[in-house]
């Protein structure tokens, strides 16, 4: 099944991407070459360049934050409370249309 996700970057542009159901959020923005997705780790949750706010109707439909991921956000630039890892959230039907922010940076 085919799971659409908007992604915005800082300065409002915005990109449409389809990917797959199961994929993480992380390898949809990589494979569709969105910027701003680092992903120094490749996914395995050890840095936080990936980090993404995600637009606050869709907070309730993902799952909590790990404590590892938590660690991870720590030290991300830019944190909000509305941040969360891109390589931590894998798609699903019920995240159809979800949509994120980029940060200006990440490290």
């Amino acid at each position: 099944m085919s799971i659409q996700v908007v992604f915005i970057d800082s300065m409002g542009e915005r990109r449409d991407v389809s990917s797959r159901e199961g994929q993480s959020l992380m390898e949809a923005a990589t494979m569709a070459g969105v910027p701003g997705i680092d992903a120094d780790c490749g996914g395995a949750c050890a840095c936080a360049t990936c980090q993404v706010y995600v637009d606050p109707k869709w907070l309730s439909l993902l799952p909590p934050t790990s404590e590892g991921e938590a660690s991870m956000l720590e030290f991300a630039a830019n944190r909000q409370d509305s941040s969360r890892l891109a390589c931590q959230i894998r798609l699903t039907a019920d995240l159809d249309g979800l949509t994120v922010t980029t940060p200006e940076f990440q490290f």
